[in-house]
C-alpha cells in the first residue's frame, strides 16, 4: 500500500469517524430535548391536576355541607350517607382513571428510537 492510498484511507477513516460521532451527536441532543419536553409536560400536567383537584374538592365539600345543611332538620342521616357514598364514590373513580392512565405506559424516547431505526435502514441500504 503506498503512502498516498495509505492517507486516502485515513482520511476517509476519519471522515467517517466524524459522520458517526456527528450521527451520535445529534441523536443525542434529540434525546436530552426529549426528556426536558417530557419533564416540562408532566411538571405543568402535574400542577395543573393538583390545583384542579383542591378546587373539585373545595366545591364538592361545600355542596355536601350546603345539601347537609339543608336537609339537616328533615333527614339528616340521609344526607350524611349520600355524602359518604358520593365521596367514596368520587375516591373510586379518581382511583380507577389513575391505574388505566399508569397501565398506558409512557411515550419517552419514541422519537429517538425512530430515529436510531431509520438510521440502521439507512446503513443497511449502502452496504
Amino acid at each position: 500500500m503506498s503512502e498516498s492510498e495509505a492517507s486516502s484511507f485515513a482520511g476517509r477513516l476519519a471522515r467517517l469517524a466524524h459522520a458517526v460521532l456527528d450521527t451520535l451527536q445529534i441523536r443525542l441532543s434529540l434525546l436530552a430535548v426529549e426528556i426536558e419536553q417530557e419533564g416540562i409536560r408532566l411538571g405543568s400536567a402535574i400542577f395543573n391536576l393538583i390545583l384542579a383537584a383542591l378546587f373539585i374538592g373545595f366545591g364538592v365539600l361545600s355542596l355536601a355541607v350546603f345539601v347537609t345543611v339543608a336537609l339537616w332538620d328533615s333527614h339528616r342521616l340521609l344526607a350524611l350517607g349520600l355524602d359518604v357514598l358520593l365521596f367514596l364514590g368520587l375516591a373510586v373513580w379518581t382511583g380507577n382513571n389513575a391505574r388505566r392512565r399508569l397501565s398506558q405506559g409512557c411515550r419517552i424516547f419514541q422519537d429517538s428510537l425512530a430515529e436510531l431505526a431509520a438510521d440502521k435502514s439507512a446503513l443497511k441500504g449502502r452496504r
